[in-house]
């Protein structure tokens, strides 16, 4: 089953002006039986005539109800939904598919152009009309979202709601910005350029890393109560170093107050450590007592407290998040619900509303799938669904469908000869012993590979041919690329992708074989070589440490997407902030004096290894991005700093010491979300048994032909339907869920959802989803018919 649900997909039909008074659906109402009096009207009917049909009605009622669905799914509070008709069209425009990669495109000209402005690198250079243009550009497409936004949201809401407000604000002075740079012909001090980011992760593609920010937000009291805590012993210790050692002329480290903190505040990342305790220490054994107790204290003790903090914190707010889209979803479910019961049936909802309702909101998915959802849904199997069933709609989309038992094999249908090959590859795939073998060969390649490895060659070109192009490296990938063969053929082309495994052994493979090809053509391309290793990997599927290790990884997969994202916006940020302050200075031979000089002596003839250190600069966006790389990794991250205090201002420090706690914050974040989720999978594991996850994962529905029928109640409708369902007879399909932290986390919290609807139940009364919906909250949506 397809899953493309964007409001921008062919099945959410655009509104003119014109039709908007006569709606045009592409379905006749003669498709349909009597037409039901509906529950409540659409708030984006309230213009429609009254003498239109009420078929018409309902459309409009179908897909406000999909843009409920929608809002639910996307976490996107109710405050923005299009409150009239006329608000429609700019809400559809602004929610397409074509306009959310028109958006993200934008944001990332916006962000690339950092590589053509100055500063940046001679061949990237680009005249300041074009880039200034460019700029004006990308930033007028932001703009018409915004304005477009504005007609069916309304200044209020916006002026309400902080990031759109940011975003606003954000874009009026970079247009301004533009502009002053067209005029003058010539760029400025821009350091507002460092807020490109906003623009990109507002967009639709990045809603994830959203979340994660939000969750690095939620996260910060409790750093920010550690970092201080931290900073007491940074200041104390500080003093009591100056006081100890400022008076041993061989120690640079403590001459003044401001160099005791900068030393200490390092040695926090232990890069200047034993360096700063050695000259002292060369004086007075004891004094290696000072720095022992510092280090055990802030970085084996507090440091370590500061993890445990935050992963607590970050538990709970993980929980919290689950919890909040839960509701949220639950509260979509309920307004879309209230706009597809009739007054005939003011409680359920019958197949004919759901599947209108599926047609503006998945338009790609089936009829089949369509109606195998609806019965999944109807748990009570009277043939209409209640609220409580179609609360679990998001669930019931998630779910690919497959016949129980297929009559034939997919190949049941082939030429005779090639039918038997089929069955004789299937019985090799089914042998028991099938992969056993395959292990065998992976494990012979590994050996062959090490064997290559210890050979001697004359040259590195002709060790990396014997390694990753010699015959038997092209034995192996060719047996390796006959068992993905067997493999497709025994089982089908998507079954066979549907094991990850599988997916990674035919990319590997692949890649490896036009890795050897490459190699063998041209000896030079030595980094293929690591190509010929990745098969290994399978091995370690074997022992289930690794395999909870990988499905860990799986389960992080997105959130690595997130942190992957948010460290680049991070990058960027700083990357413009040190190439405003710092791209004018060159490190050469600077720094004279000081506890840094050798690493920055430099001669045209001779130069130590030492003396690359001036390469770690901010002359450009790409070096900045890798002189920040390295300060990540903080091992003699201070040379840089003192480099640039020297030839600057010691406060440039300052931006250093910033970048060094942002990153510490959301590394520290990252790691804890690493421990929560094998956590989490490790608890999962041992609460859940093999039987137990196989039904939390698979479902079963059966369609009886008969009472197909009268739900379905349209006989050309049935008649495209005998391909998929047997007539006057029953039809059992299988469904399987895929194992995401979502439908792991339900199962895990159980309990607690449980606990929470019990607890909102309480806290609604009868009539509350009349209320929630009236004037004095979000405007109109349902107006009684």
């Amino acid at each position: 089953m397809e899953d493309e649900r964007s409001l921008g997909d062919t099945g959410y039909k655009s509104f003119s002006s014109d039709n908007l008074h006569n709606p045009s659906y592409g379905t006749t109402s003669s498709s349909y039986p009597p037409i039901e009096e509906m529950g409540s009207r659409s708030s984006l009917a309230r213009d429609v005539r009254d003498d239109t049909t009420g078929f018409d009605h309902w459309e409009m009622n179908y897909h406000e109800a999909a843009i409920f669905l929608e809002e639910g799914e996307n976490n996107e509070k109710f405050d923005s939904h299009p409150r009239h008709p006329s608000a429609l069209p700019a809400y559809l425009l602004v929610h397409n598919s074509w306009y959310y990669g028109l958006d993200l495109a934008s944001s990332l000209v916006l962000l690339s152009l950092a590589l053509t402005e100055k500063p940046s690198i001679d061949k990237l250079k680009l005249p300041v009309g074009i880039h200034g243009t460019l700029e004006l550009l990308a930033l007028g497409v932001i703009g018409i979202e915004l304005a477009l936004k504005l007609r069916w949201i309304g200044w209020g809401t916006i002026l309400k709601h902080k990031r759109t407000m940011v975003k606003c604000v954000t874009l009026v002075i970079m247009v301004m910005e533009a502009l002053v740079v067209l005029v003058r012909q010539s760029s400025h001090f821009r350091i507002t350029r460092a807020l490109r980011p906003i623009f990109l992760v507002d967009t639709r593609a990045c809603g994830a890393v959203r979340r994660f920010i939000r969750q690095i937000l939620q996260s910060l009291p409790p750093i920010l109560d550690m970092l201080v805590l931290l900073l007491f012993f940074v200041c104390s210790y500080a003093l009591l170093g100056y006081y100890l050692f400022s008076q041993h002329t061989t120690n640079l480290y403590f001459r003044t107050l401001p160099d005791s903190f900068v030393s200490m505040f390092v040695l926090l990342t232990t890069a200047n450590f034993p360096d700063v305790m050695m000259p002292s220490y060369a004086i007075s054994k004891w004094s290696a007592l000072f720095f022992i107790s510092y280090i055990s204290t802030v970085l084996y003790v507090l440091m370590n407290l500061m993890l445990a903090v935050v992963y607590e914190t970050f538990t709970g707010i993980e929980r919290d998040k689950f919890r909040k889209l839960l509701l949220h979803k639950r509260k979509a479910c309920q307004l879309a619900f209230r706009l597809l019961v009739s007054k005939q049936s003011p409680n359920t909802i019958k197949f004919k509303q759901f599947q209108g309702l599926m047609r503006y909101y998945s338009p790609r998915t089936s009829l089949r799938n369509i109606i195998l959802m609806f019965h999944l849904l109807n748990i009570s199997g009277t043939g209409s669904l209640t609220e409580d069933e179609f609360l679990h709609i998001y669930d019931a989309l998630s779910v690919k469908w497959r016949l129980r038992e297929p009559l034939d094999p997919w190949f049941s249908s082939a030429w005779p000869p090639l039918r038997v090959f089929y069955n004789i590859s299937r019985r090799i795939v089914m042998w028991k012993y099938f992969e056993h073998i395959i292990y065998t060969l992976i494990l012979s390649n590994g050996v062959a590979m090490f064997v290559r490895i210890m050979e001697h060659t004359d040259n590195l070109q002709k060790s990396a041919q014997m390694f990753a192009a010699s015959w038997d490296t092209f034995l192996f990938l060719t047996l390796f690329l006959l068992e993905a063969l067997l493999k497709v053929i025994a089982i089908g082309w998507n079954e066979y992708v549907a094991s990850g495994w599988n997916v990674f052994d035919m990319i590997v493979t692949l890649a490896a074989l036009m890795g050897a090809i490459l190699l063998y053509l041209n000896p030079y391309l030595t980094l293929v070589v690591i190509l010929r290793p990745l098969r290994l990997l399978r091995l370690f599927k074997l022992k289930k440490r690794y395999r909870d290790i990988f499905g860990t990884l799986v389960l992080l997969s997105p959130l690595m997407w997130s942190t992957t994202v948010v460290m680049l916006v991070m990058y960027y940020f700083f990357s413009i902030i040190g190439m405003e302050f710092f791209a004018p200075y060159d490190l050469r031979n600077c720094c004279v004096n000081t506890t840094v000089e050798d690493f920055y002596k430099f001669s045209t003839n001779t130069t130590s290894p030492l003396g690359y250190y001036y390469l770690n600069n901010f002359s450009d966006l790409l070096s900045s991005a890798v002189t920040l790389f390295e300060l990540t990794v903080v091992n003699n991250w201070f040379i840089v700093m003192d480099a640039y205090a020297s030839v600057t201002n010691p406060y440039s420090r300052l931006f250093f010491m910033l970048f060094y706690l942002f990153t510490m914050v959301v590394l520290t974040i990252v790691v804890a979300s690493v421990l929560e989720a094998f956590r989490f999978r490790i608890q999962y594991k041992k609460q859940t048994t093999k039987r137990d996850e196989e039904q939390m994962l698979h479902e079963e529905v059966s369609i009886d032909w008969n009472v197909l029928q009268r739900e379905i109640n349209d006989v050309r409708i049935m008649e495209t339907l005998q391909i998929d369902f047997t007539p006057r007879g029953t039809t059992y399909y299988l469904g399987r869920r895929r194992r995401t932290r979502e439908v792991l986390q339900r199962h895990m919290y159980s309990s607690e959802i449980t606990l929470w609807l019990n607890e909102i139940k309480e806290e609604e009364n009868p009539n509350k989803l009349h209320e929630i919906v009236n004037e004095s909250q979000i405007n109109p949506r349902l107006v009684d018919s």
